[in-house]
């Protein structure tokens, strides 16, 4: 769709600029048909292909700039619900000087994949606060796991739960999920209970809410700082986040 609009902004250009030139040598030129229109704006392109691509390039690069105001409002407007909303869990350092968000899904595999690589550093760093926004956008498996996880809470084994679920091998069916709470010493039958406290389905809706403002398409992502963190970094990209949310001002 994007194309089609792109190429008719692109042909009304042409049968723009091409009238002016007209009207430039001829006061008063013929009125042109619709069929010769066409075929005007079409022999222009086609002597002309690179106008289309300028012309979606420019549309590009005005999504893109248009988004970017877009996030950068939201991360101010939204600053207390992204880094200090009581209902979502942290970990590291909870008195940390740079605080480190992370939306998820327990199914993503790049989440598994740089999980490890995280951790190590909220623990080796000493100063990062680490807040989880649960987001379940892989179906219905990841939305069971995160409400047990978030029910988990209750009985102060988030982090641990956390963990455990992002290094499972097994498919994230209830009876792993289940399995797995057993490995860090949850009481299963008070996380079914808890599961189904309609906090945690407004705790989940806030965080789609929030994902949907920052305009993130995708897990992992990730905010730093004021930096907002698409998709998965390696460990120097990380550090210098953090380093860089470091810096006063």
């Amino acid at each position: 769709m994007i194309r089609i609009r792109m190429i008719a902004l692109a042909a009304l250009a042409a049968t723009i600029g091409f009238g002016i030139a007209a009207r430039a040598a001829d006061p008063a030129p013929p009125a042109l048909d619709r069929p010769q229109i066409e075929r005007i704006v079409r022999d222009y392109l086609r002597e002309h292909p690179e106008v289309i691509l300028e012309a979606v390039d420019a549309f590009k690069k005005k999504q893109e700039e248009a988004e970017l105001t877009d996030i950068k409002k939201a991360m101010a407007a939204r600053r207390a619900e992204i880094v200090s909303d009581p209902s979502s869990p942290v970990g590291g350092n909870v008195k940390g000087d740079v605080t480190l968000v992370e939306f998820f899904d327990y199914q993503c595999g790049v989440c598994k994949s740089v999980h490890g690589m995280v951790a190590d550093m909220v623990k080796s760093d000493g100063r990062i606060r680490r807040v989880y926004k649960d987001w379940p956008i892989l179906g219905p498996e990841s939305m069971f796991a995160a409400r047990a996880a978030l029910a988990s809470r209750k009985q102060d084994k988030y982090v641990a739960f956390h963990d455990a679920l992002m290094e499972a091998k097994a498919p994230l069916s209830d009876q792993t999920v289940f399995a797995t709470a057993k490995t860090v010493g949850i009481d299963i039958a008070r996380l079914k209970r808890d599961m189904n406290d309609p906090e945690i389905a407004a705790i989940l809706q806030r965080n789609f809410a929030l994902a949907d403002a920052l305009h993130i398409n995708g897990t992992p992502s990730f905010v730093i700082g004021n930096v907002l963190v698409r998709g998965a970094r390696d460990l120097d990209s990380m550090r210098d986040l953090v380093a860089r949310a470091r810096k006063p001002g």
